[in-house]
């Protein structure tokens, strides 16, 4: 190659890492402007639901699975949604349609509650 096809090549690739780097930082292209929702995920162990309260943005669904070696359930207080009784291992999920605060509790031990908020 001679000097000028050099400088040439060199520019041209400038060039190219110029564009892929503005393109880049392009809103258009930014992974956060991708439309998926955050799901979430809660574990059932030791009698309690872990984390106690979740937040998520509106159409996301939540995951309750049952880590524990006994029976437990996931009933909102407000009839939304009932989980049929889930054993070790076994999971129960629901997707939010609406923003609000979901309370919810084991019907077999009623002392377990957490809440789901939805913003």
């Amino acid at each position: 190659m001679t000097g000028k096809n050099v400088w040439v090549a060199s520019f041209a690739a400038a060039v190219v890492i110029a564009i892929v780097l503005q393109l880049a930082g392009s809103p258009s292209v930014a992974a956060n402007d991708q439309s998926s929702a955050a799901n979430a995920e809660v574990k059932i162990d030791n009698f309690s639901f872990g984390p106690q309260t979740v937040t998520v943005p509106v159409g996301a669904t939540v995951t309750w699975t049952n880590r524990d070696d006994i029976p437990h359930t996931v009933v909102s207080t407000d009839g939304l949604f009932n989980s049929k009784v889930r054993d070790t291992d076994e999971k129960f999920s629901y997707t939010f349609a609406k923003a609000g605060t979901y309370p919810y509790y084991c019907s077999v031990h009623p002392k377990m509650t957490g809440k789901v908020v939805v913003q």
